[in-house]
């Protein structure tokens, strides 16, 4: 039945079967019927077989449009609409990419030292041939990804699809840490591992911390610094900051902050979806201050500068 099945799944929608039954002689009355149908069904096709071609190609050319705008579309302008649409979009696209990092971080260099200690006696169950060679190497750290998502109120228009954005990358890796803040620090990492992004928003909804409020960026990079830093900081470490950098703080706390994570990390990465404004400028004083220690200045305003993003979470 597989050959049937497939042919029937992959070539045409109009393909029907025999009813089986266990009347022998109905069961063959209905194949030559099948043949019948799927005969005249053939006749009848090769005369609107180009009707059939172009509608199809409009059909995927206006798919395609539709994917291009939905990539490019600032989420700040999405419409109540097209807020299902892009969100199925996002999905799939973004956890493709979110696999794929996932790979590459329980990815692991094989080769090393040749352990010849484990090499002999792993070949006993060889009948004593070298045919599975055992290596030994230092072992590294797993590197890790720590994300900051600015849920305040000048945040708003981004924040509920970079928070999509986080549960999607969460969900593939517990190398992957999450948090949220506004005027305070939470940690979001088990909330966004939920088997539904629903379920996710329920917990968050619960919290304490202070959504859709001001700003404190120095203040949060401070409890980080001060709680989860010692764990979650290293040489292997990618920071990443998803704000529009409006502090109420001052600019020398945020510096501050700022410096002592750029030292114990590998990469900080800053997401600005300002800046997928043609006037944008970084002139507020919080940005100012911490563009000195950022590796990675970036827009995050649409679903195409997201998944921009794999460029440089260069894992190793």
């Amino acid at each position: 039945m597989f050959d049937d099945l497939f042919m029937a799944f992959w070539e045409t929608e109009e393909r029907r079967w025999p009813i089986r039954s266990k009347n022998p002689a109905k069961a063959v009355t209905g194949s030559a019927e099948s043949a019948h149908s799927r005969q005249r069904q053939g006749i009848i096709g090769s005369n609107t077989g180009s009707a059939r071609e172009a509608e199809k190609d409009a059909r995927n050319f206006s798919g395609a449009s539709a994917v291009e705008r939905f990539r490019k579309v600032d989420f700040s302008e999405i419409s109540q609409a097209d807020v299902a649409e892009l969100e199925r979009l996002s999905r799939q696209l973004v956890r493709r990419m979110s696999y794929r990092l996932a790979r590459r971080l329980r990815a692991q260099r094989r080769r090393g030292t040749v352990d010849f200690r484990r090499t002999f006696r792993r070949s006993i169950c060889h009948g004593g041939e070298l045919l599975d060679l055992r290596y030994k190497r230092r072992k590294n750290e797993r590197s890790k990804l720590v994300i900051l998502l600015d849920v305040s109120d000048s945040m708003n228009p981004y924040s509920f699809f970079l928070l999509k954005f986080a549960f999607a990358l969460g969900k593939r890796s517990k190398e992957i840490r999450s948090f949220v803040f506004s005027t305070l620090l939470l940690e979001v990492s088990e909330m966004l591992r939920t088997r539904r992004m629903s379920d996710a928003l329920r917990k968050l909804a619960k919290t304490t911390t202070a959504w859709a409020g001001g700003t404190k960026i120095g203040g949060s990079l401070h409890e980080f610094n001060l709680r989860h830093a010692s764990a979650l900081s290293s040489r292997q470490t990618i920071f990443l900051v998803l704000s529009d950098g409006w502090d109420t703080g001052e600019p020398a706390d945020l510096a501050a902050e700022l410096k002592r994570i750029r030292r114990r990390v590998r990469k900080l990465i800053w997401l600005n979806p300002l800046l997928g404004l043609e006037d944008y400028q970084p002139a507020t004083r919080g940005i100012r201050a911490a563009l000195p220690y950022i590796d990675v200045f970036a827009p995050a305003h649409n679903l195409e500068s997201l998944l921009a993003l794999e460029a440089h979470l260069d894992w190793r």
